[in-house]
C-alpha cells in the first residue's frame, strides 16, 4: 500500500532535519577535538542527506555544463547526493531521465526543461511519489506539479539588450538618424523566450514606430524570429537569408540577439557577407550568458554586448529552495505574480542580470566567473 503523501513528506523532512542535526553535532565535536565516542581523534563524520535529481537540457552549451557542475557542488556542500543528467536537447531523453530518477526514489527534482510543455505526465508521477520540483531558469508550463522557480529577471535581460542598442546607436541623441535592425529570439518552446523578446521590444518599439529603426525583412513578430533550440547554426542560416534577401545595397546596423550562441552564428553570417573587413563595420550585436567565446569576441571588437548572469548564484538559490522544501522550511521568493505557467502562478526568486561590453569585461574576472588568462 502506498504511503500517504503527507506522512511521506513529514518523514522525509524529519529524516533530513535529523541528518542536519547529526552533522551539526559531528562538527561541534570535531571543533572540541573529540569524536562521538569521547576520544581525542578528530572525525569527519557527516550525515547522509537525500538524493537530488538534476535534469539539464544539453552539454552543447557551456553554460548548461557549468550550471550542472554548480548545482552539484552546492548540493554536495549541503550534504546531499546528486544524480545529474543531460538530455542533449531531446525531449524524450529528458522525460526518460526524470522518470528514472523518480523510479530510483530521489527526494527532489531540479529541472531545466528542454521543452516547457512536455513534462506534464512525468511530473504528475513525481507528485504521486511526493517528490517536489524546482524549475531551474526555464519555467515549466501547463502543470500544477512545479513547486518553485529560480531564475533571473528575464524581462530585464531583454530590456538591457534593447537599451544597449538604443545607446550604441545614439537614438536619443540624434532623432534624425535612421538605422536598420534585424531581430532574433530564442527557442519557441522556451518560456523565457517571450520574456526576453518582450523586454527588448518594450525598449525598441517606440523607435520602430517613429521610423528611426527599420526592420527591412519585415519580420517583427515573435513567431517570425524564434530560433529552435537556440541553435547557432540555424541563426547563421537565417542571418544569411536576411542579408541576401534584404541588404543588397544597404548595411544592417544592429542585430538583437538574445543569446551568445545565436550571436556567434549571426556574426559568422555577417563576416561571410563582408562585415568586419574592407571598411565595412560590424553592426551592434547583443547577446546573453557571457559565454567565453562571446566574451573573447567582445574583447576583439566583434560581438558588442552580452548579459552576464552569475549561474553560481542561481545554483545556490535553487539549492536553498530545495533544502527549505525538504526540511520543512519556507523557500525565499521575491515574485509571486509574474510567472503564470498556464495552470498556476509559480512562486519565484529572480536574480539581477548585468550588461557587459568591452568597458567592463574585467567584472567577470573580479567576480571569479573567469580567470584573467581565460580571456586572452
Amino acid at each position: 500500500m502506498r504511503t500517504p503523501r503527507t506522512s511521506r513528506r513529514i518523514s522525509r523532512a524529519a529524516r533530513l532535519r535529523t541528518a542536519a542535526a547529526v552533522s551539526a553535532l559531528a562538527l561541534a565535536l570535531a571543533a572540541c577535538g573529540q569524536d562521538s565516542e569521547g576520544g581525542s581523534e578528530e572525525k569527519k563524520d557527516s550525515a547522509e542527506g537525500g538524493t537530488i535529481g538534476i535534469a539539464m537540457p544539453t552539454k552543447s552549451s557551456e553554460r548548461w555544463i557549468a550550471d550542472g557542475e554548480n548545482i552539484v557542488k552546492e548540493f554536495e556542500a549541503a550534504g546531499y547526493e546528486t544524480d545529474l543528467q543531460f538530455g542533449e536537447d531531446k525531449v524524450e531523453n529528458q522525460v526518460a531521465q526524470i522518470d528514472n530518477m523518480i523510479t530510483k526514489g530521489v527526494d527532489a527534482l531540479v529541472v531545466a526543461a528542454i521543452d516547457n510543455t512536455s513534462l506534464t505526465e512525468v511530473l504528475a508521477d513525481a507528485k504521486e511519489a511526493d517528490i517536489p520540483v524546482i524549475a531551474y531558469d526555464r519555467l515549466i508550463l501547463q502543470t500544477e506539479n512545479v513547486d518553485y522557480y529560480a531564475s533571473f529577471d528575464n524581462e530585464r535581460v531583454g530590456k538591457l539588450q534593447g537599451q544597449y542598442i538604443v545607446d550604441a546607436l545614439k537614438l536619443e541623441e540624434d532623432k534624425g538618424e535612421k538605422f536598420d535592425i534585424e531581430l532574433f529570439a530564442g527557442s519557441p518552446d522556451d518560456n523565457n523566450t517571450r520574456y526576453f523578446f518582450n523586454g527588448a521590444m518594450s525598449v525598441l518599439q517606440p523607435y520602430l514606430d517613429s521610423g528611426q529603426l527599420t526592420v527591412r525583412s519585415g519580420q517583427t513578430k515573435l513567431n517570425q524570429v524564434t530560433t529552435l533550440r537556440w541553435d547557432g547554426a540555424a541563426a547563421q542560416k537565417r542571418m544569411d537569408d536576411l542579408l541576401s534577401g534584404n541588404y543588397g545595397g544597404e548595411d544592417v546596423d544592429a542585430v538583437l540577439s538574445p543569446y551568445d550562441g545565436i550571436s556567434i552564428g549571426v556574426l559568422s553570417a555577417l563576416k561571410s557577407a563582408g562585415y568586419g573587413s574592407g571598411g565595412k563595420e560590424l553592426p551592434v550585436v547583443t547577446g546573453q550568458d557571457a559565454e567565453l567565446a562571446s566574451v573573447k569576441s567582445i574583447i576583439a571588437g566583434e560581438q558588442t554586448q552580452t548579459v552576464y548572469k552569475d549561474m553560481r548564484k542561481l545554483a545556490k538559490q535553487a539549492v536553498q529552495m530545495t533544502d527549505a522544501v525538504l526540511t520543512g522550511g519556507k523557500p525565499e521568493v521575491n515574485d509571486t505574480e509574474t510567472y503564470d505557467n498556464g495552470v498556476k502562478v509559480v512562486p519565484s526568486f529572480l536574480l539581477d542580470p548585468v550588461s557587459i561590453d568591452r568597458t567592463n569585461t574585467d567584472l567577470l574576472v573580479e567576480e571569479g566567473f573567469y580567470q584573467a588568462g581565460d580571456l586572452k
